[in-house]
């Protein structure tokens, strides 16, 4: 079960003018279920994306890349759950092409204005015919308002939907922005997220776009981990209608592009926040803060250290308060030069660990106590210079194994 985190109710992820989404049943892995979804988006939208780092990135984030390189128009996002189609080779590249051929020509564009994506088993061709017989289900059940069923149709161990909206005035004009993500397992974004879409109706420049959609994903989506594995088909796409009405975002000077990037981070976050809590197995949703380091990179080495560690996530699990692994994990970070001595360590609003050793004032019992809840923060304080960040995690069960043993089964 997930922790604190119900599906979306549909009536709270506002419509994005010139955005239209669709979904069907293709059976591409299992009967009965959504799993194909198409965005149809208004002439003149202009998306950027960013996608995994891993090297053996999927067929459909090579043919994204290579679309949004041409830095010409998108129509289209097509998305399908069950297969990454990953490790494919050139029959893979062939079918990523094939579908983006299907969906231009069911809503008349160009190929190259559309972006297929994929999520599910790898080393698996996509059953293509089923994906041809389900494209024109999509495109009839086109709806500004069907954000919430999108979001189911890209699920694949996810056990809730996730889904987020916000609004803010620019220059007295309303602008929307919402958001759908997937993604429980095989997770550590770098740069991207297992799958993401995010939508605003304000107008945005192509190159603000692309620095945007980079800096959105820095705050949020690579701010999240479950596992510590980055997927080989991360992808975050951003995408700016211009329907709003209000006057185009042109340039990073444009004082209004704060209030804008502040909404989207709020609505990424969000998302993040629910993939680690829907993580696969999931019974403790965890916050660990870092402070107090030399840069950015630093603090963020430290908090993926911690919320990576297996020993840590298991610890949290069964309320062990075992503060050796906590330890383990910040001196194991690689921070170079660390005085230990200098550190301080906090769960919730206990102290465990003061100028480098156990808090005087600390009993196990309420290092047990703190970290019974569903929702648990570890306070890390390096204690050597100004930088800060957060990572959300979750801890390891039972079923985190029980899941990724029979994934395919």
């Amino acid at each position: 079960m997930p922790v604190n985190l119900s599906p979306p109710d549909p009536a709270s992820l506002s419509p994005v003018a010139g955005v239209e989404l669709g979904f069907a049943e293709a059976g591409i892995r299992k009967a009965g279920r959504r799993d194909l979804m198409l965005v149809r988006l208004a002439p003149g939208t202009r998306v950027a994306g960013v996608f995994t780092q891993n090297s053996f990135a999927a067929a459909p984030v090579q043919v994204c890349r290579e679309h949004l390189a041409l830095d010409g128009e998108v129509r289209a996002l097509v998305v399908n759950a069950g297969n990454a189609n990953c490790g494919t080779g050139e029959r893979g590249l062939a079918d990523a092409r094939l579908s983006c051929d299907w969906v231009a020509s069911e809503i008349g564009c160009k190929p190259s204005e559309v972006l297929p994506f994929s999520t599910g088993v790898i080393l698996e061709p996509l059953p293509m015919p089923r994906i041809q017989a389900a494209l024109p289900a999509c495109v009839a059940s086109l709806g500004a308002d069907h954000w919430a069923q999108a979001a189911a149709a890209i699920m694949t161990t996810d056990t809730v939907p996730k889904g987020a909206s916000a609004k803010v005035t620019l220059d007295g004009v309303p602008v929307t922005v919402t958001g759908i993500a997937k993604g429980v397992g095989m997770l550590q974004p770098n740069m991207a997220t297992m799958l993401a879409y995010l939508a605003t109706d304000a107008a945005v420049s192509g190159p603000v776009l692309k620095a945007l959609v980079k800096r959105v994903a820095d705050r949020s989506f690579n701010r999240v981990t479950v596992d510590g594995d980055t997927s080989t088909n991360d992808s975050f796409v951003l995408m700016a209608t211009g329907q709003s009405g209000a006057a185009p975002i042109a340039t990073d000077a444009d004082p209004r592009l704060a209030a804008l990037e502040g909404a989207l981070v709020d609505v990424a976050a969000r998302l993040a926040q629910a993939i680690a809590r829907d993580g696969e197995g999931a019974t403790k949703f965890i916050t660990v803060d870092v402070c107090g380091g030399s840069d950015e990179a630093e603090v963020l080495r430290v908090a993926r250290g911690v919320a990576n560690s297996p020993l840590v996530k298991t610890a949290l699990f069964a309320s062990d308060p075992n503060l050796g692994r906590l330890l383990m994990a910040i001196g194991n970070a690689g921070v170079a030069g660390l005085d230990t001595s200098r550190v301080q360590v906090s769960l919730g609003d206990v102290k465990v660990i003061v100028d480098g050793g156990r808090a005087a004032s600390y009993r196990e019992e309420d290092g047990a106590r703190v970290m019974k809840p569903a929702e648990i923060t570890i306070l890390i304080d390096l204690g050597r210079g100004s930088a800060a960040t957060t990572v959300w995690t979750c801890d390891f069960s039972y079923d985190y194994v029980k899941i990724n043993a029979e994934y395919r089964t």
